[in-house]
């Protein structure tokens, strides 16, 4: 599903630049879950950034499904952002005044689905994830922390992406809540084969996920299977 081929980036600033990350290569197939660890600076987050189509390298290519994303205009771009790739991000955002229903359809109006087909596809994402019927018309910030972010990921999967990226979506929840999302997120992979990439510098965090990158200014130093599937 993914392969990156010698990817660099550099950030320029006048005559100053700052490479974030150095010729890194990996695959990762579909329905793998991967967690792409480092500390502050290692470059995790500018990768996050590629792997989700909202930068290009500087060098190297990037291939989504078999597509150089590299080379592809910014409405592709934002094309493939909107129906390939589901974001969950540590900050939930979603609507604090809109209900919980609503915030799972939105990128289905985004999406130009029919509104008669929106809400059952709601409804759908809404139960893999385990937010009960009495949950839907409450407003998002008439919910717990745990259940934002469960919401979060069922909005992200509404339209049936290819590929689900997270970014540090426990970051914002104690340890407690943070390991029922983790525990969601490995059953969507288990059982209905999403293809994951979580970003995260914790690694009872990373734990969850079945192989593991390990960034270090800007390189991989470490690329290892760390819990293996039966």
């Amino acid at each position: 599903m993914i392969e990156c081929k010698n990817i660099t980036k550099i950030y320029y600033n006048g005559d100053n630049e700052t490479v974030a990350l150095r010729d890194v290569s990996f695959k990762i197939d579909e329905g793998e879950f991967v967690a792409i660890m480092g500390h502050s600076g290692s470059g995790k987050s500018t990768l996050m950034h590629i792997l989700g189509a909202l930068d290009v390298p500087t060098k190297g290519t990037y291939f989504l499904n078999g597509k150089d994303v590299s080379k592809l205009s910014d409405d592709k771009l934002a094309e493939i952002r909107m129906r390939k790739i589901g974001f969950v991000f540590q900050t939930f955002n979603l609507l604090p005044r809109t209900t919980v229903i609503r915030n799972v359809t939105l990128p289905l109006i985004y999406n130009e689905v029919p509104p008669k087909e929106r809400r059952a596809k709601a409804e759908i994402a809404l139960n893999s994830v385990g937010i009960i019927k009495e949950r839907w018309e409450n407003l998002s910030n008439q919910i717990s922390g745990g259940q934002v972010q469960r919401v979060a990921i069922a909005r992200a999967l509404v339209n049936k992406p290819s590929l689900i990226l997270a970014d540090e979506p426990t970051g914002n929840l104690d340890t407690k809540t943070g390991h029922k999302v983790m525990k969601t997120l490995q059953k969507l992979n288990r059982e209905k084969n999403h293809t994951i990439i979580l970003i995260t510098h914790e690694k009872d965090i990373a734990a969850y996920a079945d192989r593991a990158i390990l960034l270090k200014d800007g390189g991989i130093i470490e690329d290892k299977t760390i819990n293996k599937q039966t």
